[in-house]
């Protein structure tokens, strides 16, 4: 006899290519004792096992009469008296056919590529495995106690059978918060040039990570986003309807790195051009990323990279540096005391600072704190 059963999607059952649907059993307590002996080992389990899972609440002879009920009606629904046997305490579900669960067949891919190098993973078999989740693991048993652990070891599998073949936008949407999706997703933006597109994706991810779990992004997101950052924007080339429009050459590259306020608060700095210190005094509003390919600042950013080394950074508040800061942090004492903190990371005796709008008064009094390494002071 050659029996499959599906669980993975709306319940099937075939025996010898006929079909069993969940309406052909008079008792949804059959229905539920056919998934459980399924997914259990060698489709069997001790009848106090189904007993505990399927009946917890009922006192052992009422237990017992409900598994004797649900078996009846399991073998009139399929019309095998095999469906479902006990013998010696154990429950069995067709113990001499030849059982096919899609369940135990994921289960038995994902084993295998677990062990498997990664480049040698059969993407066929794992896209083959994948097709099988329909509508999810037990769709019609959302709230039955006793499918909870099988639905998440079955989504566990899902899980990683993504993981394992790179679909990440998948992973990302079947669990928002799982982070090595977001960057997978991420990478593979960047990898076909959509800049934009990767950073959007590394900020969805830092900003579920902080609402929901309280915690920042890994060493790993954060180099991610450096490399994103400092990856050029691609230009198209000129198209038969005419030429673009004139655009100067492509910007150096820009180095981020971060340091910490006095206060403890978290400082983006850029870094770009190479020739004496210009340090630039932040101003209300920037955002390093955003500014290096704005048509606003970008030509400032070239030519003042032309010959010096030009170091900007991002205020509290602002851009890539902390958002979620106290009050008194917006002052002219805290402005001045982000300023100390990048030129001491950049390690800088000496230089040149420019201040621009709300920069200006926070050069001067950087420059009447320390005359001795401003070099010069454009306001």
């Amino acid at each position: 006899m050659e029996v499959s059963i599906r669980l993975l999607d709306e319940f099937l059952l075939e025996v010898d290519g006929r079909p069993v649907v969940a309406s052909d059993f008079r008792r949804r307590s059959a229905v539920s004792l056919v998934k459980l002996l399924a997914l259990a080992p060698s489709r069997r389990l001790h009848r106090e096992q189904v007993m505990d899972a399927l009946w917890p609440d009922a006192d052992p002879d009422d237990a017992a009469n409900q598994l004797h009920k649900a078996a009846h009606y399991a073998r009139a629904g399929t019309g095998e008296a095999t469906c479902v046997v006990l013998r010696a305490q154990v429950v069995w579900l067709f113990p001499d056919a030849h059982v096919e669960v899609d369940a135990r067949i994921v289960e038995a891919v994902a084993a295998d590529l677990s062990s498997a190098d990664p480049g040698s993973v059969d993407a066929a078999r794992a896209e083959a495995a994948l097709a099988l989740f329909g509508a999810g693991p037990l769709p019609e048993d959302l709230y039955a106690p006793w499918a909870a652990q099988h639905r998440l070891r079955l989504e566990a599998v899902r899980r990683q059978l993504l993981r394992r073949t790179g679909r990440w936008a998948q992973l990302a949407a079947l669990d928002p918060r799982d982070e090595e999706a977001h960057l997978g997703l991420a990478r593979s933006l960047l990898a076909r040039g959509d800049r934009a597109g990767a950073l959007r994706q590394i900020d969805a991810i830092e900003r579920i990570l902080d609402e929901e779990l309280g915690i920042g992004l890994s060493p790993e997101g954060i180099d991610l986003r450096i490399e994103a950052l400092d990856t050029p924007v691609g230009v198209p080339a000129p198209t038969a309807a005419g030429p673009l429009r004139p655009r100067h050459a492509g910007l150096s590259t820009q180095t981020i790195g971060f340091c910490r306020a006095a206060d403890g608060v978290r400082l983006a700095h850029a870094v770009s051009g190479a020739g004496p210190p210009l340090v630039k005094a932040a101003n209300w509003l920037t955002h390093l990323d955003y500014d290096w390919a704005s048509p606003v600042w970008a030509h400032w950013w070239r030519e003042l990279s032309a010959h010096h080394r030009l170091v900007r950074y991002d205020e509290r508040g602002c851009g890539l540096s902390d958002w979620d800061v106290s009050d008194a942090s917006y002052s002219l004492a805290a402005w001045v005391s982000d300023l100390e903190a990048v030129v001491d990371a950049q390690g800088l005796e000496r230089f040149d600072l420019l201040g621009i709008s709300q920069g200006g008064p926070v050069a001067v009094e950087y420059a009447a704190r320390h005359p001795e390494r401003v070099r010069r002071l454009v306001l």
